[in-house]
């Protein structure tokens, strides 16, 4: 989405403007994944290449799980846990046992 709206439609077009402006020669392959499914991993200097050549942030290009576009959702207050304090153990029980 981010590369159509800075007027990038082909593969061949981001792996020349890659090249251009962030110095990273990508194979045909690794672009065209790139465009046609969600990679499971991106290397860093990958993610900066491209946001680099695109002018953009890495937020433009990332979405989360479940999220309807590339803004990330408010932070939600972590639940306080029911502690209770942890009661002394005799230490005969906390030994390792020997080696086999």
């Amino acid at each position: 989405m981010t590369a159509a709206q800075r007027g990038i439609w082909t593969g061949t077009q981001l792996r020349r403007l890659l090249a251009e402006r962030a110095g990273l020669e990508l194979s045909a392959a690794s672009v065209s994944a790139l465009f046609t499914k969600q990679p499971s991993q991106v290397k860093l200097f990958t993610l900066a290449a491209l946001c680099a050549a695109l002018d953009c942030t890495p937020g433009d290009l990332l979405t989360l799980p479940g999220s309807t576009g590339p803004s990330m959702p408010s932070p939600r207050p972590d639940p306080v846990p029911d502690r209770q304090p942890p009661q002394q153990q005799p230490a005969s029980r906390h030994r390792s046992l020997p080696p086999l």
